[in-house]
């Protein structure tokens, strides 16, 4: 495997620029493809056969593009699929929810840990297994927060309405003594500062992708596959449909402007 060789990221659509985003911070000299599956989204209401099944195409199509690794920067294809296809690849392949549920254990200090998401990955009770498995005696809080996603998606980070519906979201659990909140989905870091605003000072919000890039970083630095001499790393763009939606999120949120998004049939691979 060449060190050049691009990173590969999938969403089920565009939050997973959240993770592509950070990854770049912390490694910039790396080529990455990131893949958006805008015509299926979103994944929260899919079955796990079915999240399965898409998670497998696409792999499919990022091995077309030689990537060196793969990140599954979807919480629920993490959840349901990740198990099954990291023993079907040579390359490395990350989720997002251990990484998660280690830097949530650390940072707890009364063990009483708060984790939202989408319904699928809250029903999968992922990262409360995960973080069990880690600590038994932590208490897990769960919460589906499916409004979330539409409302990023439209751009209202900080809004009435947005504020709003955190409240009616997350009040139970900011009175449930946590001291730690999950955000267990790729969208909800874009609302870390009302969240936090609304949680309290006292309450951490830990965000997966950061974590996770720097578990990306040391697994390729211990395969020797770190692209440390590229100066113009180059990125790629690709959705199953609606590419302008992926151009307007992801120029809302990236750090450089992107104009070129191309739309393959997915259910071709």
């Amino acid at each position: 495997m060449n060190s050049s060789a691009p990173i590969g990221i999938f969403d089920s659509g565009v939050g997973g620029l959240t993770v592509m985003r950070k990854l770049i911070q912390i490694m910039p000299e790396e080529n990455i493809v990131y893949f958006g599956d805008t015509a299926r989204v979103p994944y929260g209401n899919k079955s796990k056969e079915t999240v399965l099944r898409y998670t497998r195409q696409i792999i499919r199509f990022l091995e077309t593009k030689q990537v060196k690794a793969i990140v599954i920067a979807c919480n629920t294809a993490s959840a349901y699929a990740l198990h099954e296809v990291e023993k079907e690849l040579p390359i490395p392949i990350l989720g997002v929810i251990q990484p998660g549920a280690i830097a949530a254990v650390e940072s707890s200090r009364n063990q009483r840990i708060g984790v939202i998401g989408t319904y699928a990955t809250i029903a999968s009770r992922a990262y409360e297994s995960s973080i069990k498995k880690i600590n038994p005696q932590i208490e897990v809080f769960n919460k589906a927060c499916p409004l979330f996603v539409p409302f990023v998606e439209e751009g209202m980070l900080e809004d009435v309405l947005t504020d709003g519906i955190i409240v009616r979201y997350l009040e139970e659990l900011r009175n449930s003594n946590i001291d730690t909140l999950m955000l267990g989905c790729t969208h909800y870091p874009l609302l870390r500062s009302s969240i936090e605003k609304f949680m309290g000072s006292g309450v951490t919000c830990v965000d997966p992708s950061e974590v996770t890039s720097l578990e990306v970083k040391k697994i390729l630095q211990a395969k020797n596959l770190l692209n440390t001499q590229n100066q113009h790393p180059k990125y790629e763009f690709y959705v199953s449909d609606s590419a302008q939606k992926m151009v307007e999120f992801a120029n809302m949120i990236m750090p450089f402007q992107i104009e070129n998004v191309q739309t393959i049939q997915i259910e071709s691979y």
